[in-house]
């Protein structure tokens, strides 16, 4: 699907790392060159036309995220990507909410940037982290999530699609049984946010973050969704120009509104107007067109590494275009040394989601994750590499 607009696909490649970044259509490449050819300003700050013409494409791009995703214009906020998403909402809403003994919901298949930050709050608070518990598929289920809470439970942090087990998590229902008990709930949609139609109204999420990068966007940029009245009560984590409307002295700080209070400093208006970008023509492919074409590249791929029988795969039943497998006896990273001598990428380690191996026994796997631009005869391509493990074997040495 799509091919011919990535410049990218031109080289003699196959491209299986999409879990970790995308490529990018020339549209957000050609809008990003634009910017800084043209009118090249700051934002948000100059009485002349071009910044003006700044002002006008960020602010666009920002309603392109808020149609993206069903959100209001003032519910989006531009950050450098998911991680610092999370620490926002960990270190500027909640260190001021949680206290000695609440429960703070995670699992050990989430990505670190939805961890590692909840472990510090934790440890910071006296909090306690509770693991949701994992199905024979590595999966979380409403009842696993109904088995866990507490009324000490606090938050319920999780990713929609984990990026190793690639597993779709039930978010709406999560929400629904959460708010029933007064619970907030965090969402990590890095892995989601670009295969699937997300709607936050719908979903009721209290918080969203993804990157801009693994949707077709600019590196270096990215969303925090939150429910307005919840924005309202983030404390500024970044203090500085941009997000204030006066100070006189340290009793007399006039803070601008949301977002743009959580937006301190000269933003990557690039990637903003990149991320813009990306967003429209995704919603020109339809979201639902690429989930389902994902869905079956996956499910072909599957059927096709099954059928070899040194191959194990983690998470065949997952409904993502994520799959982890390994070659018996073969060291994962190894595995992908070979793979890329023939110009194939797939990735290959512990995918930062280092506590997983706990639960499933495996430190290690060679992820492949699809896209919408990948095709069945690329999977082929790779089958064939992998079919013949001695072959693999020989070529390490």
């Amino acid at each position: 699907m799509h091919r011919e607009d990535f410049p990218m696909l031109k080289q003699d490649l196959i491209y299986l790392d999409n879990g970790a970044t995308t490529f990018k259509p020339y549209s957000v490449i050609e809008k990003m060159v634009d910017y800084y050819s043209n009118y090249c300003a700051n934002a948000h700050r100059g009485d002349y036309t071009i910044s003006y013409k700044v002002d006008i494409e960020y602010e666009n791009a920002r309603t392109k995220i808020a149609k993206f995703i069903n959100a209001d214009i003032d519910e989006i906020v531009f950050t450098s990507g998911t991680t610092e998403g999370l620490n926002l909402v960990v270190n500027g809403f909640f260190e001021n909410l949680i206290e000695p003994e609440d429960e703070i919901i995670i699992s050990k298949s989430e990505h670190a940037s939805n961890v590692l930050p909840w472990f510090r709050l934790a440890n910071r608070k006296g909090a306690k982290i509770v693991y949701a518990p994992l199905d024979s598929n590595l999966h979380i289920t409403i009842e696993g999530i109904k088995s866990i809470i507490t009324p000490k439970t606090k938050i319920i942090a999780l990713a929609e699609i984990t990026n190793v087990v690639g597993d779709v998590r039930p978010i709406k229902e999560i929400c629904e049984i959460a708010h029933q008990n007064n619970i907030f709930v965090v969402c990590d949609g890095a892995q989601s946010v670009p295969h699937r139609k997300t709607d936050v109204k719908d979903s009721d999420i209290d918080f969203l973050v993804f990157s801009g990068h693994k949707m077709c966007g600019p590196t270096g940029i990215g969303v925090l969704y939150g429910k307005k009245e919840l924005l309202e009560e983030v404390d500024p984590i970044i203090l500085g120009g941009g997000m204030n409307e006066s100070f006189d002295s340290e009793k007399e700080i006039l803070l601008k509104d949301i977002p743009h209070r959580l937006e301190a400093g000269t933003p990557n208006i690039a990637g903003v107007v990149g991320l813009g970008a990306a967003a429209h023509y995704l919603e020109n492919i339809g979201m639902d067109n690429i989930s389902i074409y994902e869905q079956k590249l996956k499910a072909y791929l599957v059927e096709r590494l099954m059928q070899l029988e040194h191959i194990t795969i983690v998470n065949e039943e997952a409904d993502s275009g994520i799959v982890a497998f390994n070659v018996e006896d073969i060291f994962s990273q190894d595995v992908a040394y070979y793979l890329n001598k023939y110009n194939v990428c797939v990735r290959a380690g512990n995918h930062c989601a280092k506590i997983l191996k706990s639960v499933t026994g495996v430190k290690n796997t060679v992820r492949v994750s699809l896209y919408f631009y990948n095709t069945y005869e690329e999977i082929d391509s790779l089958i064939e590499l992998l079919q013949d493990r001695d072959k693999i074997m020989k070529e390490m040495i």
